[in-house]
């Protein structure tokens, strides 16, 4: 007990070396077990959200693309034309579901949906309400506390191109809801049904705010009104003006980025992915659960090459440190002949080494298991922030 309170004295008096060497003990124990803790958690969400997204259909190309883009808004995919949605329908095997992630709004991604997407994620708000009218938006729970909105304020659309004159302007959105979190992307989302999605692409529009046209009706009309309606700055839908938003071409044409395709069963899955192996489709169909495990053994072999590096750091921070404690031997060595001189054997003086060892191994850990508790709670929004998302 004296042992361990002579070294406790010992290493408070050397503060700034006791709480060099713990920072590098809790490190050097830490960084490993961080990093694992972390490749689990992302490998737990990926795997959960993949297997609940078991067949996306959408253009020929890179199927990690595709499937980063329908599950978690990300990377960029080839859009797809809305006819391939009512190509799945026709087929009864299974419920199409599409999603249009393209544009993003002062950083959260613009997801356009049907309402059954809400139902398939099981989405509800928690504050106001649903989608419901063209140019209304609800917003993710992460999404809603990054651009401190709620139901009731309005959020401006972000254009492609600034300096783009003769682009698409921006469209102001009603934020009518906020939904519940789901520990997911789903939370950094902002919601729009298909039709306003597509209205900030500027496959429609409306003609609010401008005067009647004096050449009354007919495709000059429309000219001058479509003419009229770049004069703008930015369109608002508001009920007064809803029913002169209007959309031009075919519907079927309409871009979609993606379409979760939601099975009946596993014959209908094996049915409707065999209507998708002509090599002249220009759909492909792809199963997200088969491509997250791939982008997961990636995530693996990265975490083994961390773990080699983290043993070779691992060992020079042991030298490092038993070469400290060598010095210090060393520097100590008048305090030790004193020891000595008191009366106390070599036994003694390895009884106050190894009790000093034995508290910094203790405050190492101790720093470890609260750095790991603190990752622990916090690892589903970094693994989303920072690596997912």
């Amino acid at each position: 007990m004296h042992d361990v309170y002579l070294a406790w004295r010992y290493l408070r008096h050397h503060k700034v070396r006791s709480l060099i060497l713990t920072a590098c003990l809790s490190l050097l124990m830490g960084l490993p077990l961080g990093l694992h803790r972390l490749l689990d958690e992302g490998e737990k969400r990926m795997t959960a959200r993949a297997e609940s997204t078991p067949l996306l259909v959408g253009a020929q190309g890179s199927a990690v693309d595709l499937t980063l883009n329908a599950l978690y808004f990300t990377a960029a995919a080839t859009p797809i034309a809305m006819r391939e949605v009512e190509r799945i329908a026709a087929t009864g095997w299974a419920d199409p579901l599409p999603v249009y992630a393209r544009f993003k709004v002062r950083g959260q991604p613009l997801v356009g949906v049907e309402l059954d997407y809400f139902d398939y994620r099981g989405l509800v708000p928690e504050r106001g309400a649903m989608l419901a009218l063209l140019g209304d938006c609800v917003l993710g729970a992460d999404a809603a506390a990054a651009l401190k909105l709620g139901p009731g304020d309005t959020l401006l659309t972000t254009p492609d191109n600034l300096f783009d004159l003769a682009g698409i302007y921006p469209l102001k959105l009603h934020v009518v809801g906020v939904l519940g979190k789901s520990h997911g992307p789903d939370d950094q989302a902002v919601f729009v049904d298909l039709q306003t999605a597509w209205v900030i692409e500027g496959l429609g529009h409306g003609h609010a705010g401008q005067p009647p046209s004096p050449a009354g009706a007919g495709p000059f009309a429309e000219a001058e009104a479509r003419a009229q309606a770049k004069l703008v700055t930015y369109t608002e839908i508001t009920p007064d003006n809803l029913d002169s938003f209007h959309f031009h071409g075919d519907p079927a044409d309409y871009p979609v980025s993606a379409v979760i395709a939601v099975a009946h069963d596993a014959r209908s899955a094996t049915l409707l992915r065999g209507r998708y192996l002509a090599p002249d489709d220009t759909a492909q169909i792809v199963q997200p659960p088969k491509i997250t495990q791939g982008l997961l053994q990636n995530i693996f072999r990265v975490g083994a090459l961390f773990d080699a590096v983290s043993l070779l750091v691992g060992a020079a921070t042991l030298l490092a440190l038993g070469l400290v404690f060598a010095l210090s031997l060393r520097l100590r060595r008048g305090e030790l002949h004193t020891i000595f001189l008191l009366g106390c054997g070599r036994l003694t003086v390895l009884r106050l080494l190894a009790a000093e060892i034995v508290l910094l191994l203790l405050a190492s850990g101790s720093v470890c298991l609260l750095g790991l508790e603190v990752l622990h709670r916090h690892a589903g929004d970094l693994m989303r922030r920072f690596f997912i998302s």
